[in-house]
């Protein structure tokens, strides 16, 4: 767990951690406790590198093969 959130930041998980922050902090000043849960998501998301946002997949491998061409034009 430590290596997930020490290593392979990108400019897009500090977006996700920083965005995710602010809606936390600005729900939580108008006190609509949905925008915090929210924003938790957005923050837990760049800081943990889960889900496939910007490439970054739970098990590290985003990549989608090409279906292979068949050389039979009938």
């Amino acid at each position: 767990m430590r290596s997930r959130i020490l290593k392979g930041w990108t400019l897009t998980r500090g977006f996700y951690v920083l965005i995710g922050t602010l809606v936390i902090i600005q729900s939580y000043i108008d006190q609509q406790w949905f925008g915090v849960a929210f924003g938790s998501y957005f923050a837990a998301m760049g800081l943990f590198s889960f889900g496939c946002a910007s490439g970054n997949c739970a098990n590290g491998n985003c990549e989608v093969k090409p279906k292979a061409k068949e050389d039979n034009p009938t």
